[in-house]
């Protein structure tokens, strides 16, 4: 049997700033991580999927689903400040020490964004892998009416434009250059350029832009109310 040259890590720590519980809330009775899970395992064919949490519960899930589990997090990389780089970084090294082999990709999905197309994970892997002068993939959605160039800042009490610029831009957003931002539904990347970089976004990322359900990433109880109503 091939070894599979991708790990996949879910990151689903207990605590959460905007929802208690945030990762086992349930979307039509089923919990938000599960739905990550469920992403993974439809290409585990590909990947070996790793759920790095500190959560008992969390760890019930991930052994219901019949995926290894390691041990726990440590408490110093699940706090709220706590970087997603460094509990990749661990979750890696870790896992490459049990299976005595370096892995060639990683992928990362967060169960924040728990609306993916399986064919569309495929087709990223297809994209790293067949093009050397891609280092990252990552997901992307349109800004919208929150472009940077309407966007303010105080400096000394007084409003400021973002962007530097001393003039008002008052161009309607249909005029304004498209602008995206991370979309959090997946970052697909290198090894070699994560060690290098300490980031999940390379030097020479390629872009996938996502719309609707797909791009929805959940902050607060209100993006959780949404999204249960649109699915």
């Amino acid at each position: 049997m091939l070894s599979k040259e991708i790990i996949c890590i879910i990151p689903a720590r207990k605590g959460s700033k905007g929802i208690k519980n945030k990762n086992l809330k349930k979307i039509k009775n089923k919990p938000l991580v599960q739905y990550s899970i469920d992403s993974a395992k439809k290409i585990s064919n590909l990947v070996e999927i790793c759920v790095s949490t500190d959560s008992t519960l969390i760890k019930k899930i991930v052994l219901k689903n019949k995926i290894k589990f390691y041990g726990l997090r440590p408490a110093k990389l699940s706090g709220d400040y706590a970087e997603t780089k460094d509990v990749i970084k661990y979750e890696l090294f870790k896992y490459e020490k049990i299976y005595k082999r370096k892995f060639k990709y990683i992928l990362l999905l967060q169960p924040t964004t728990p609306i993916r197309n399986t064919n569309l994970l495929r087709k990223i892997i297809r994209i790293i892998k067949n093009n050397k002068k891609i280092d990252s993939v990552i997901s992307v959605k349109d800004v919208g009416g929150n472009h940077p160039l309407r966007m303010k800042v105080f400096k000394k009490g007084l409003l400021k434009n973002y962007s530097g610029k001393k003039k008002e831009d008052m161009r309607p957003r249909q005029k304004l250059p498209k602008v995206f931002i991370r979309s959090g539904s997946f970052y697909l990347i290198t090894r070699s350029s994560f060690i290098k970089y300490k980031s999940l976004v390379g030097k020479n990322c390629h872009g996938v832009i996502l719309k609707g359900l797909e791009s929805t990433n959940i902050d607060n109880i209100l993006d959780l109310k949404y999204l249960e109503m649109k699915i």
